[in-house]
Order: C-alpha cells, then structure tokens, then sequence
C-alpha cells in the first residue's frame, strides 16, 4: 500500500496544479517524517489532501471529558456476545477511551471503549431496566459460581459515578465521506493506537480505512458511524496518542529501566521518549549517542564500541579530545534493538530500549500473561497492567556481535544483573554459579527493601494464618519487581497455609511464571519459613 491514497480531484483543486509538483511536495513530507515532526497541518499541506470534515463522523463535536480512574466498575456488553451485560473493571485510561476488562475473564480479551460510548453504563443501569448481569464469554469458573463471585467483585469495589458517564452523539444522517479524504482511526490489530489513515474506497453505508505507510493487512470497512474513526485533531484535543504514519521505525527509552552504573538517570530523563521515526541507522545513530552523552565517563561507554562500517559517526570525548567512530550499516528495527541491548547488557542498564512505547505502571494489578502478550502501550497511557520491560532480544551470535568490543563483553553468571535479560537457564538442575548468581540476583535490593518495611501489618504474625490479599502483599513487599506478579494469587487463590507449599516447578507449570520470578519467589518463600522475613 502507498503511503496514502491521494485523491487526484481534490489535487487539482489545490494550489500545486501540477501533479510532478505534487508528487515533489509529497517526498518533501516524507522527509519531515524521517526528522520526526508529524503535525497535521504540514502532512496534509505535503501530501495534497484534505481532512474529512466532522459532521462525517459519529463523534462529538466537543470530545467528552475522562474522569474514570482505574480500577472503578462499570457495566458494558460483552464484545464476543452482545447479548450480555457483564460488570468490567477500568484498567486503562488514555484520551477520552476506556481499556476494560470483564471480570471473570481474562487479561487477553480487554477491549476499549469511548466514555460516551452507549455500550458502557453504571452499575445498577441492567438491574433498573429490568436485566441480569450476566459471566463473560469464556467465564473462568464455573458458571454455578457466578453468584458468589459476583457478590465478591463489587463488595467494596469503587463504583464510577453515574455523572461521569456521557450521551452517545447521534449518528450523521448517512455517509458523507469520500475517497482520499483523511482522518484519524483505531488500529483493529492493536486498539490501544490511534494513527493517522485515508478512506481509500466508499460503498454504500461502509467505508475502506487504510493506515498511512503501512501494508494493507491493516486496512478493514466499517460503517460511516463507526465509533473507531475520528477528525483530524481529535488525539490532540483528548490528550491521546496519535502514531506518526508508517514510513519508518522508531526506538523508545524506558526512562523507568535499570540506567546501571555508567549512565546518569538523571541525563536519561532529559532525553525524548523515542528516537525516530528515521532510517534505522539514524535511530542507532541517536540511541548509541544518547548513551554516550548520558554516561558518567564517555571513555566507559566509547570503549565498548567498535570500528563499523557504512553507518552513521558518533562522537565522545575523553583524554581532552574527541574520538569519533562509524557504527555499522544497519537497516531493520530487529537490527537495532540487537545491539542496544547487547551494548546496553555491557553498561549494566538492560531494558532501556524497545519497539513500542512503554508505560507508568500505577497499580500492581498485573498478571503473568501480559508478559507473553504482544500489545504495546502509548506513552501517555495510565495503564493498570501494563509490562514496562521490553520484549528482550535473545542474544545471537551475528554481525552484530562483531561491532561490539569483545573484550568487554558481559558474560559470566557473577555479572548477572537484571532478570529482564533473559540469559536461558537450564529448566530442571542449575550449576553452583547460577544458582549463586540467582541468590545474589534475588537477594540484592531485597534486602534494602526488607529494612524500611517494619509498619507492614504482616509482621510477627503466623504465615500460615494469612489470607490471599496478605500473600498478596508479602509478594509485593518481598521484592517491588515482584509486585506484577501478585495478582496471580489472587486468581490461583493462594492463602497461607498454600503460599508455604509452593515450589518454583510448581509456580512455572500451573501459575504460568518464568523461571526467575519463580526462582526469586522461592527464595523469599524459604526466607519465610526460617522466620526472616
């Protein structure tokens, strides 16, 4: 697919007659892309298009206000069957939409919803008009349980005032849109973006979205009052994300991750959320650079770094002078994010890099299965269940190994640092110094932590006695990185008494962890039962 469909009549309507000037125009707009400055105004000056005006959508003029907050009750239908009114739980929050979750479900069926949006109403708006609350699709117990867990999940729970709750707008007298105009749509493969997109076909009551710069498998019809499309300007008027067209790859700084001890966090803040959207050696280029520029010594940083070959030049300067050195010719995001994370394992500040945006984490509300998930998450997102690590590159062995400084690599278990690089370990049977590395791994911190938790309402009582939510916070105390974990045992309804029977094989096959939060949980279980905790 072109990077947007123009449409030709409205061209020459504009004030570039000529379609080679046009065509001139339209590359100068992809330059600006490749510099990383998506505005609306000059996209549609550059690309000769025109924005579809508002009265095509179903959306209101003024967008509504979000005054939900995570973790507050609604009812909304069920989107895998409409026919039911389930209770959800707000677990996400960006612009004026909603990221829900069906309790009983699941986390790999939440979906969103506009807060004006007729399909989400208060609790009690089923029962007044004379319906029953009904188990999501696919409810995770048995379905003679519905009515003790549903007098579990609102007993207590933040129920979202009817004031904050909007009228659905009207739906526009019938289809006004037209092929080539612009707008502002929901990617259907990943909900949670916002891009900017063309109508590329009109037919009937429905029309064709497809996502500027990227391929067609994005594209889908949907009907002219779709609440998933929007006016050129609507994320910048909700406070939304909106992702720049396809025609490049961006990398995104966790500014939350572990900068190590050669990088100053304090520099790592200063710096974009992204590098890009640009050519990836261009991106590289500014990664490898921002490392260098935030390092407490350039030399550290320089030194594990070699002589490339056909990329950019980065420079730092040590011993009074600046060095410069070319990086290598790299053309893929998979390229790019290889070797930051090798570079970044060397400097000890894993997970400060990634293909998608990464997010604040509010509330320890998390499951496991989100860290197998592929969803990405906007910057500007208050996500209750969000993974804020990347999704780790296994280490290869490739051209990129070669421009970094061997003798500088990381490789022995006692420079293990961070459980967010996934060194593959052996899963039955751990040599002595891994399993030392992992004593140390489970245990630096920790300890720290343990220290300034003596008010914690768990101490001096008998574990066994212990209910699931006081498990749950022993989890959370024991390690912070092990606080998304802790609604696990909640779902598995681990009390006390099961808390102290637990063994890794049995947390990593039937609660579905990895091997090191399972390894690390086992250590603060044992440090438990002998009384240290």
């Amino acid at each position: 697919m072109q990077p947007s469909v123009i449409d030709w009549n409205d061209v020459r309507k504009h004030k570039y007659g000529h379609l080679s000037e046009c065509a001139s125009r339209y590359q100068e707009a992809t330059d600006i892309l490749e510099l990383g400055h998506f505005t609306w105004d000059k996209y549609l000056k550059e690309t000769c298009s025109v924005p579809a005006p508002v009265h095509c959508f179903k959306q209101s003029y003024t967008p509504p206000s979000n005054e939900f907050k995570i973790s507050m009750k609604l009812e909304a239908q069920d989107p895998r069957n409409t026919t039911s009114t389930c209770i959800a739980t707000v677990v996400g929050l960006t612009g004026a939409r909603l990221r829900l979750r069906l309790d009983g479900s699941d986390n790999k069926n939440d979906f969103w919803r506009l807060v004006d949006s007729a399909e989400i109403q208060p609790i009690g708006n089923c029962e007044k008009n004379g319906g029953m609350l009904q188990p999501p699709l696919g409810f995770r117990l048995n379905a003679s349980s519905w009515p003790m867990f549903l007098l579990k999940t609102l007993n207590g729970a933040e129920m979202a005032p009817i004031r904050i709750f909007h009228k659905e707008p009207p739906s526009p007298s019938h289809n006004f849109f037209k092929m080539g105009m612009k707008l502002e749509a929901v990617d259907r493969k990943n909900p949670h973006f916002i891009c900017p997109a063309t109508i590329g076909e009109v037919r009937g009551s429905e029309v064709l979205v497809t996502f500027d710069g990227w391929r067609g498998a994005f594209d889908y019809w949907c009907r002219f009052d779709s609440r998933d499309i929007f006016p050129v300007g609507w994320c910048s008027l909700t406070g939304d994300n909106l992702q720049p067209p396809g025609t490049k790859v961006c990398v995104y700084l966790n500014k939350n991750g572990n900068t190590g001890p050669h990088l100053d966090k304090k520099k790592v803040q200063q710096l974009p959320d992204h590098f890009g959207p640009a050519r990836a050696s261009v991106v590289l280029q500014q990664a490898v650079q921002a490392c260098i520029d935030c390092a407490y010594h350039q030399k550290t940083v320089f030194s594990f770094l070699k002589q490339g070959h056909g990329g950019e030049v980065i420079s730092a300067v040590f011993d009074r002078e600046q060095h410069t050195l070319n990086l290598p010719a790299v053309n893929s995001i998979t390229y790019v994010l290889r070797f930051l994370e090798k570079l970044c394992h060397n400097l000890h500040s894993d997970n400060l890099f990634g293909n998608q945006p990464f997010t604040q984490t509010h509330l320890s509300l998390t499951t496991t299965e989100y860290s197998h998930s592929h969803d990405r998450y906007l910057p500007g997102e208050t996500f209750v269940l969000g993974n804020s690590l990347a999704r780790s590159l296994e280490p290869h062995s490739d051209s990129m190994d070669s421009a970094l400084n061997p003798t500088n690599l990381v490789s022995t278990s006692q420079n293990l640092r961070t459980p967010g690089y996934r060194t593959l370990l052996p899963s039955c049977g751990l040599p002595l110094s891994t399993a030392s590395a992992v004593h140390r791994l489970c245990s630096r911190g920790s300890d720290r932590y343990l220290e300034s938790r003596d008010a914690s309402r768990l101490s001096g009582r008998d574990p066994s006695s212990w209910t699931v939510e006081d498990v749950m916070q022993f989890v959370r105390e024991a390690d912070p990185q092990l606080g998304p974990h802790a609604d696990l045992f909640r779902k598995h309804e681990i009390d006390g008494k099961a808390l102290l029977l637990l063994r890794s094989d049995v947390m990593m096959k039937y609660m579905g962890l990895k091997l090191g939060p399972a390894l690390k949980l086992s250590y603060h279980i044992d440090r438990l039962k002998q009384g240290k905790f």
